[in-house]
């Protein structure tokens, strides 16, 4: 006797009953009943890279309009007896006993030898920070009372990350450099989605010629090389510009030559996207093709022209920091990361002054963010997944 033979067969003899084998459970009872955008926020919940990626985004974008709250001095606040003084470090026990947040005085001197400044650390000299305090300062703006997060003692100082030649705080202008560095890459996508959805959508749906068109458009743009393109349209704008109109051209710069990319993903979408049966449908009653793409079409892959869009982002805050950094983007008196890492050019003044290169690390934070709270997104927004 075979082993199959041997084997018992069982049959439950109760009845069937249809109620009960279609019992589910609470929680996919939500999930069936849940509307697209729950889903794909229920999936991106358990990607916790992204989701605390979100968060870290969200602070530095809390920036941009409390600049001149979080920084403790003025976009354009100099210190001539403090040119490059090193970053001050936060102590809170001063000789065995409680203080609180404060930082030790400094004296500066020249060093004759090395041709550098030197700042001695004054242990005696233990000056309390103030917090959300009123503090007079002089800039561009002209001498005024501000009110900020944190403030030096009076007639103190405080550089959490040092200053620069003209005794400029390093850590205030990251501040009021993440108002540009951070909103240049959400206009520069905004007008890359708007070229790509439109570009992209005309070729996906009529295809034929005007596929082939778009095409060769596409592929002309990405031919050339990004970088040197990037240099010489940020070259031909005219130094007489007014930093606005500087910051509206490179950001509609690298708006123009960032959408073929998206264009493709958006006509690759709608080319599978419009031989479905509702698309046929929405043609036989007679729908405009205006009408198939925006209200039928395109929002099918929403989801993922958001991802596309967020993975984008990075690349036009890097671009924006390389044209900055290398003199053919914004300019002084404009404050972005890229423009005080121009500062940091020259080598000796680096190796000897190392915290110029401090407005490197948001950079690095930001793009990282971005690209794994995209990551977070893809994934959330696949279906098949």
């Amino acid at each position: 006797m075979s082993a199959a033979s041997s084997t018992p067969h069982y049959v439950d003899p109760r009845p069937f009953d249809p109620q009960e084998a279609e019992t589910l459970t609470p929680e996919q009872e939500r999930f069936y009943q849940a509307s697209q955008w729950s889903i794909i926020w229920m999936r991106f919940r358990r990607h916790r890279l992204a989701l605390w990626s979100g968060v870290v985004l969200v602070l530095f974008y809390l920036c941009v309009p409390f600049a001149g709250f979080i920084a403790p001095y003025g976009q354009g606040e100099r210190d001539n007896q403090h040119l490059y003084a090193p970053p001050q470090g936060i102590h809170l026990f001063h000789d065995g006993r409680f203080v609180g947040p404060f930082v030790y005085g400094t004296t500066a001197r020249v060093d004759m030898d090395e041709m550098r400044w030197v700042y001695d650390v004054d242990r005696n000299a233990v000056q309390p920070l103030r917090f959300f305090c009123l503090r007079d300062q002089r800039d561009r703006a002209g001498a005024r009372e501000a009110f900020h997060l944190v403030c030096p003692a009076k007639d103190g100082t405080f550089y959490l990350l040092g200053t620069d030649r003209l005794g400029r705080d390093i850590f205030s202008g990251i501040v009021y450099g993440a108002r540009i560095s951070l909103t240049v890459g959400l206009v520069g996508v905004a007008i890359s989605i708007v070229l790509g959805m439109f570009f992209g959508g005309i070729a996906g749906y009529f295809g034929g010629i005007t596929d082939s068109i778009v095409q060769r458009m596409i592929e002309i743009l990405r031919s050339l090389p990004e970088l040197p393109l990037w240099m010489a349209l940020s070259a031909a704008l005219p130094v007489t510009w007014s930093p606005v109109l500087i910051y509206l051209g490179i950001t509609v710069i690298l708006g123009l030559l960032d959408w073929p990319s998206l264009a493709r993903a958006v006509r690759s979408k709608l080319l599978a996207l419009r031989e479905e049966d509702y698309a046929r449908a929405a043609v036989m009653m007679g729908a405009s093709p205006r009408r198939i793409i925006v209200r039928h079409l395109l929002p099918g892959f929403t989801s993922h022209i958001i991802a596309s869009a967020t993975l984008a982002i990075p690349g036009m805050i890097l671009g924006e920091t390389a044209l900055s950094f290398l003199g053919l983007g914004m300019r002084r008196p404009a404050v972005s990361w890229g423009v005080m890492l121009n500062e940091a050019q020259n080598i000796t003044a680096v190796t000897v002054y190392p915290w110029l290169m401090a407005p490197t690390i948001p950079v690095v934070i930001v793009v990282l963010a971005f690209n794994f709270l995209g990551d977070g997104l893809r994934d959330a927004a696949d279906p098949y997944k």
